[in-house]
């Protein structure tokens, strides 16, 4: 028995320590891993790996379908790292650090106001002895950096873009609760040298950032990228995100919130969604009401930065406050949409009414509803759909930093022209004015032939109302022309390209709109000012097609 004992202790393989730096060639465990721990050199491609590449990041990826990538969504991911970078350039500058971008060959200034005041704060920090402002490069780590969740990792290539290409950070988590994908972040993490900022996670992403409600430990960006559909996540994260913090939201359930499934969108976000050619704005302003409706039973209220709508999903940046006397606005900022069946022609009913008093302000219920039993132009019934959100969708001052800093270093991200091309059309779009009709939707409607933009577009103009596109919708117009000058202007439209009106239906809404004579005489002469700078320049504004049967990609395998 002790010879057998004897041998059995000569052969017996090695074990890995307990504690200390893990053997090389074993991955540690992700959830153990923190921003100061070195990861193990890089052991290459296990089998059936590839790399992929995007922005600065290379990217350890099986081919098998174990973790999530869609390639689609760079455009996604460098909108965030730009919209992420200025956040961080503003934040950290109330902190008295400068942030330092490759590429940018000085500080991008956007409005000459600014520019005098920082040259005044800049003169009084020398008069006083101050010391020199610190800089945070990308990289690095910064003591008083941001604290950056991205709840829903998948490969962390997010995560490890953000580490690499967002200055001012003073750590990265990437959690995902499978455990290959948090495996996956653990060696991207290594493979990239990015281990003393990203932390890999393998959490349920809803119980870490419940985790992390205390106002010590909240998150300064928080980043949700699910597939599918952000509702059981948004309750915590608002909660999670810091005292005027950045929240990143995509929904790719655009199916949902564009009507297809009323009853599932209210079960979702609270409201109810209808098919209507403005759907694709409506669906950012049910994520925002909703938002808006859980930061609220916080005593917490939002403030939307830049949101935009692209084809298949919808992405939000938004500040989340505190304030009770700010949360008492919220019920003013939604809206009920009354929208016709027959001819499209909607209409919006504020659920509250807000009065101000010199120093006094009044809350009350809002008075409706704005329509009759039916449509005062068609004749046909109203679907009712919302709450919305009814007031702006973008903070217009932050999106032209972010198009400056964007247009000023075109090298940085690969959709750079199409970042370029939309947010101008958002600068250019009325932030007072929710929704939008389209030329092509008000011609089917009484069956003409459609008029030129520039031409519709001046006859609103001439007839004194504003009007814009939308970075929505290709065909989209935004004025606050009420329905009934729309309806005129394609009244004397059709005078001068008629239609054959005995084939027309007297029930149909194209025998009702056109039997009635325009109050308005529209003009078509076209303004100079009816075709915006976007559309001059030749902007990308719209999705290029990048390969072929693109669009959502399959759910990954892993559980």
């Amino acid at each position: 028995l002790d010879c057998w004992c004897l041998f059995f202790s000569l052969t017996k393989q090695p074990q890995p320590p307990t504690s200390g730096a893990p053997m090389e060639g074993l991955n540690p465990s992700p959830a153990a891993l923190t921003p100061d721990q070195e990861m193990p050199p890089t052991t290459g491609l296990l089998p059936g790996e590839t790399v992929v590449r995007e922005g600065k990041a290379a990217i350890l990826f099986p081919s098998a379908n174990e973790v999530f990538y869609n390639p689609v969504q760079e455009f996604n991911r460098d909108l965030t790292c730009a919209v992420v970078t200025e956040f961080a350039r503003e934040q950290m500058a109330r902190r008295g650090v400068k942030v330092v971008v490759p590429g940018e060959k000085e500080r991008v200034v956007v409005n000459l106001a600014d520019e005098k005041k920082e040259e005044t704060e800049m003169q009084t920090g020398e008069e006083g002895g101050e010391e020199p402002v610190v800089t945070a490069s990308v990289g690095e780590r910064c003591k008083n950096g941001l604290r950056v969740l991205e709840g829903l990792a998948a490969s962390g290539l997010r995560s490890v873009r953000f580490a690499l290409e967002v200055p001012g950070l003073r750590s990265v988590t990437a959690n995902d609760f499978s455990a290959k994908a948090a495996a996956l972040i653990a060696r991207n993490a290594q493979h990239n040298g990015v281990t003393h900022l990203l932390q890999a996670s393998q959490r349920d992403a809803s119980m870490l950032m419940y985790e992390m409600r205390g106002k010590k430990d909240r998150y300064d960006v928080i980043d949700l990228d699910p597939y599918g559909s952000p509702a059981p996540f948004l309750d915590a994260a608002v909660q999670a995100v810091g005292e005027g913090g950045l929240l990143c939201v995509t929904c790719t359930d655009m199916a949902v919130m564009a009507g297809n499934s009323g009853e599932t969108c209210y079960s979702k976000y609270g409201s109810v969604s209808i098919k209507a050619k403005y759907c694709h704005e409506m669906a950012l302003r049910i994520i925002l009401h909703s938002l808006d409706q859980r930061a609220g039973v916080y005593q917490r209220y939002i403030h939307p930065l830049l949101c935009v709508s692209v084809d298949f999903y919808i992405r939000v940046f938004v500040r989340v406050h505190t304030g009770q006397a700010m949360v008492k606005n919220s019920a003013s900022k939604q809206a009920l949409v009354y929208n016709c069946v027959g001819c499209g022609s909607f209409h919006l009913q504020r659920l509250g009414k807000r009065t101000t008093q010199g120093n006094h302000v009044k809350y009350s219920a809002a008075t409706g509803p704005p329509v009759g039993a039916e449509c005062e132009h068609c004749g046909h019934r109203h679907q009712l759909g919302g709450p919305i959100w009814g007031e702006a969708l973008h903070d217009v001052s932050f999106v032209q930093k972010v198009l400056s800093a964007v247009s000023g270093n075109p090298s940085r991200f690969g959709t750079a022209r199409r970042i370029e091309g939309m947010l101008s059309m958002v600068t250019e779009e009325l932030e007072d004015v929710p929704l939008y009709y389209t030329v092509d939707n008000l011609s089917s409607t009484v069956h003409c032939s459609t008029p030129p933009l520039l031409q519709f577009r001046s006859a609103l103009l001439h007839a004194g109302h504003r009007v814009s596109l939308s970075h929505a919708c290709k065909n989209a117009l935004k004025t606050d022309a009420p329905p009934r000058v729309l309806w005129d202007v394609m009244r004397c439209w059709e005078k001068s390209n008629p239609v054959k009106r005995d084939r027309l239906s007297e029930s149909s809404p194209a025998h009702h709109i056109l039997n009635t004579e325009p109050i308005l005489q529209a003009c078509f002469d076209v303004r100079e000012d009816a075709n915006p700078q976007s559309r001059r320049r030749h902007l990308t504004r719209f999705q290029e097609n990048p390969e072929p049967f693109w669009g959502p990609k399959a759910r990954a395998n892993a559980g």
